[in-house]
């Protein structure tokens, strides 16, 4: 890298640093005011749930931040994760081992995720476009191949870890950890990630600098996909069913997860701990307001509310550079 990027840099990370610790001391203030407003909400319990809650749209939060960060936007995710509850559902039933049943739904998702890239770059299509297809085609595959009905997972094996906890912690928590590390180190400590940051910011530059646009366009839709797939499988391991219309409206929280964490809308800014923090900010205020009895209107209200908030002041500081 050259030394003017080095400085540029510089200031990127510190934003995310200061951004990340901001997001986690309102986290830590929600936690506290909600122990104080409902005795309930820091029941072991309540807890536990909340953690398995935030833990799946968290982990498409990273999914949708590589997106982001390359000034895209992926709205199949959602679609993905139901999809891929259906994959999983049908080769468990049919008697397939579960590790390959998790390997080849896996791979569903990596497909899906290639077609997006090939459909943004070979075709010219916008990823609004492409991305909005595919969530409304992969809904109706799903339809056709369950005859529209959900299908009941036969395997106590495979529904029984996303139930369990290790050493107090629920199993669908440290899979948030088990992508998270990974993900933190590709973004922050990789090439490939520099390429999606430089990608996001001027993709003709990019090009011209020497980075592969269309390849790291195809990266980060592919890795996107297989984080969608992850969780439709930890969904159908938590519900026990597979159904193509589970996790709808999913895509719109990933985003707003990304966006509160602090991944710019514009492009070239983000970082992973950042949707991860957004993610359970967005599952406390959800599981909080449920404890108050709050009408779950004003939930989807103060959602709107954090991304218009965020989205403006991240308008105002790019303007300040």
């Amino acid at each position: 890298m050259s030394t003017e990027a080095i400085a540029v840099e510089k200031p990127k990370r510190n934003y995310n640093v200061l951004f990340g610790l901001t997001l986690l001391a309102l986290l830590i203030l929600l936690w506290i005011v909600l122990s104080v407003a409902t005795p309930s909400f820091a029941s072991g319990n309540n807890i536990a749930n909340l953690l398995r809650q935030g833990s799946m749209i968290a982990i498409m939060a990273v999914g949708q931040t590589f997106v982001i960060i390359t000034g895209g936007i992926d709205l199949s995710v959602g679609a993905v994760v139901g999809f891929a509850t259906v994959v999983v559902a049908m080769m468990i039933n049919a008697g397939f081992p579960i590790w390959l049943a998790i390997l080849v739904t896996l791979l569903v998702g990596v497909a899906i995720g290639m077609f997006h890239g090939f459909g943004i770059v070979k075709m010219g299509l916008p990823p609004f476009i492409i991305t909005l297809a595919t969530l409304t085609s992969l809904r109706g595959i799903g339809l056709l191949m369950t005859n529209g009905n959900s299908i009941n997972i036969n395997s106590d094996t495979f529904t029984a870890f996303s139930r369990n906890s290790f050493i107090g912690i629920p199993n669908l928590f440290w899979m948030v950890i088990l992508v998270g590390i990974p993900a933190y180190i590709f973004l922050h400590h990789s090439r490939w990630g520099r390429y999606l940051f430089s990608v996001g910011s001027n993709a003709e530059a990019s090009r011209l600098s020497g980075v592969n646009v269309q390849r790291t366009i195809y990266m980060a839709y592919t890795l996107s996909g297989l984080c969608a797939a992850f969780v439709g499988v930890l969904l159908a391991a938590r519900i026990g069913i597979g159904n193509p219309t589970q996790a709808e409206g999913w895509e719109l929280q990933a985003i707003a997860s990304s966006v509160i964490g602090g991944t710019s809308l514009f492009g070239a800014v983000g970082s992973v701990h950042g949707p991860l923090l957004g993610a359970f900010i967005l599952a406390t205020i959800n599981n909080g307001a449920n404890l108050l009895n709050v009408n779950s209107f004003w939930q989807r209200i103060i959602t709107g509310a954090l991304i218009i908030i965020i989205v403006y002041f991240d308008g105002l500081r790019r303007r300040g550079k």
